[in-house]
């Protein structure tokens, strides 16, 4: 019987084994340190961000994800910072946490880099609530647990980042899989944690003292599958409403909107218009974020109050 979950582990998923073994982000500059931990820093003030995520809608047991960081800046530098993640599809599932050390140069007067290292674990698990015609008496749960860890580097200026991380560096083995299974099937993946290259950067133009406009980009490289790209811009008018919209080398297209109150609590939204075979079954794909910043009071702030 663990035979032959482990094959529906690796046949079932081995299209998403290398293509998605992450989880999907559309609002990636929004919650970036789940991106690249070498953000950690960058900003002034130490930030939570939640991003609850449902993919292709109407589809049963579809990707369903939850992110939760926390990143900031200690010292002039030293970032730190962490994160706890969910994420299921069907009987899979993988649940995961790890804390981050970033370390800040300055390469001139205007531009700096981070390098970063995180840390931590994954654990798999395939439940038991697939059905089988004749399951074997105490049958239970697939679970295995492996450590894990991410590289990043970060350069940025004002009003600009760009950088490169490496998750699943470690790239161990979830040991989910048979290998007679692996051997007779002639199977190409492993169930393997493979490397994921990813590069992420944004640049922000300010308009007028009332817009701007910020253009990204975020590649994915994993080996085996084909490199995605992902291109987005945003909007924002008084840095608290902004909007956007995206698009991803896969076809699908993405609609951005969220606001910022008193520039600490954070409301993002958005939807992913899917396109492809999956598109006819599903209807598209929703994401929330909700984020609070803990910002120092400003000087003149204080003497407003008094």
């Amino acid at each position: 019987m663990k035979k032959i979950v482990a094959l529906f582990f690796i046949v079932g998923f081995g299209s998403v084994m290398y293509a998605q073994q992450l989880p999907q982000l559309t609002q990636y500059t929004v919650n970036n340190y789940a991106i690249n931990p070498a953000i950690a820093g960058m900003y002034d003030y130490y930030q939570v961000n939640t991003t609850i995520r449902n993919q292709w809608v109407g589809i049963n047991d579809a990707p369903k994800t939850t992110i939760l960081s926390i990143y900031g800046k200690k010292s002039e530098h030293v970032g730190f910072g962490g994160k706890v993640y969910n994420d299921q599809a069907g009987p899979w599932s993988k649940l995961g946490g790890s804390l981050s050390y970033t370390y800040h140069v300055s390469l001139s007067p205007t531009v700096k880099a981070a390098f970063a290292l995180s840390g931590g674990f994954s654990q798999f698990k395939i439940s038991n609530d697939v059905q089988f015609e004749n399951p074997e008496p105490g049958f239970g749960e697939l679970v295995r647990a492996v450590p894990d860890a991410i590289f990043g580097f970060n350069a940025y200026g004002k009003n600009w980042y760009a950088g490169l991380s490496i998750p699943q560096l470690l790239a161990y083995s979830p040991d989910l899989y048979n290998e007679n299974i692996y051997n007779t099937q002639g199977l190409e993946s492993e169930g393997k944690l493979v490397r994921h290259y990813y590069v992420l950067g944004a640049y922000k133009h300010q308009i007028d003292p009332f817009w701007s406009v910020e253009p990204s980009l975020l590649l994915k490289a994993v080996a085996a599958s084909p490199t995605q790209i992902d291109i987005g811009v945003k909007a924002t008018y008084d840095d608290k409403l902004w909007f956007g919209t995206g698009y991803r080398t896969n076809g699908d297209i993405a609609c951005l909107l969220g606001y910022t109150f008193n520039e600490r609590y954070v409301f993002g939204y958005s939807y992913d218009i899917t396109t492809g075979e999956i598109g006819t079954a599903s209807n598209g794909s929703h994401e929330f974020m909700l984020g609070i910043r803990f910002i120092k009071n400003r000087e003149s702030d204080i003497m407003n109050k008094e």
